[in-house]
């Protein structure tokens, strides 16, 4: 299966049956990144919140016992 990385425009195979390849083909939602965007998002996220001025907004899920 052939795919393209959304931010860098780069056209990669993957294997037909990969998980990755099922989750492409299944749901629209997922995007796929290469592995050197990957990785740079990864480094440059991890150095923001070295700085500690990076706040991650996440949702509160409360869970009910009914």
């Amino acid at each position: 299966m052939r795919v393209k990385c959304v931010i860098c425009d780069q056209i990669e195979s993957i294997e037909d049956h990969s998980v990755q390849a099922k989750k492409l083909r299944n749901r629209p939602i997922h995007t796929f990144m290469c592995k050197s965007c990957e990785t740079r998002i990864t480094e440059r996220t991890n150095e923001r919140i070295a700085t500690g001025n990076f706040k991650l907004y996440r949702s509160n899920n409360e869970e009910d016992d009914w």
